[in-house]
């Protein structure tokens, strides 16, 4: 069985508020036995294993020094393949392209889950990378709140998409392909039938110029993320500031696109 070990404490309590009959076994350390203490008791109730180990055993449990004291090792999650003619119902999707570093790709679900976005596109094949033990931990409980879509084609699938879905928000890398097109904004308010948004976050070389045009008219619309931060949509404040801090960190560009009922 394909398993994810997912480490630290945020990671751990996210995995057992969203998954926990997945978790197998949990291993912890002395300084964080107060932590695991309510994770034991699941995990007694469901007679599984829970052991506490010394911090050298801790690393070859975890596979890794930045285990943070508490460990969990859970049923692989699945990532579904993304049918266009199904699309996900949450009204934010956020589409990652060409995002080969694990530690990216956490730290942008981390962010993504913060700011209220649902759901996640990521592309596959060479270049790419999907979660993985290095994804969960950095992104600290952030992946387990999404849910997660992959696809060998996206430019294939984004097209696919165009009636659902309105890109609201992008910033650009350095790569030299276009992935897709926004729609543009409707007028007057929002009514059933009409296509939520998206979200494109591009390793790479990024968007062309006149990507980064389609970028600069894309509109955007505030919302609250679950904890309560800065709007995700709110220009130059929530959704595109945020993003450009992504791309600066890792050479993607990102979109973030809406989807209405």
């Amino acid at each position: 069985m394909k398993t994810d070990t997912i480490c630290g404490v945020q990671a751990v309590a996210a995995l057992f508020a969203c998954r926990p009959d997945d978790a197998l076994r949990l291993f912890y350390t002395k300084a964080a036995r107060e932590q695991a203490g309510p994770f034991c008791a699941t995990m007694a109730a469901a007679r599984k294993p829970y052991r506490l180990l010394e911090p050298e055993d801790m690393a070859k449990a975890a596979g890794t020094q930045h285990h943070a004291g508490l460990v969990a090792v859970a049923k692989a999650r699945p990532v579904a393949i993304l049918d266009p003619a199904n699309p996900p119902l949450g009204k934010l999707l956020l589409v990652l392209d060409g995002i080969g570093n694990p530690h990216n790709l956490g730290a942008i679900a981390r962010s993504a889950a913060f700011f209220g976005v649902k759901a996640l596109l990521i592309g596959e094949g060479p270049g790419h990378t999907l979660p993985s033990d290095a994804a969960y931990r950095t992104a600290k409980g952030g992946l387990e709140y999404l849910d997660l879509y992959r696809s060998r084609d996206l430019p294939r699938v984004l097209r696919a998409l165009d009636p659902h879905y309105r890109t609201v928000a992008a910033t650009p890398g350095p790569r030299r392909r276009a992935l897709g097109r926004p729609a543009a904004r409707p007028s007057g308010g929002v009514g059933a039938g009409q296509r939520g948004e998206r979200g494109f976050a591009r390793g790479g070389r990024g968007l062309p110029p006149a990507g980064a045009d389609r970028r600069r008219r894309a509109g955007a619309e505030p919302e609250r993320g679950p904890g309560g931060g800065g709007a995700v949509g709110e220009p130059g404040r929530g959704n595109l500031s945020r993003f450009r801090l992504l791309d600066q960190r890792c050479g993607s560009a990102i979109r973030c696109h809406r989807r209405f009922a």
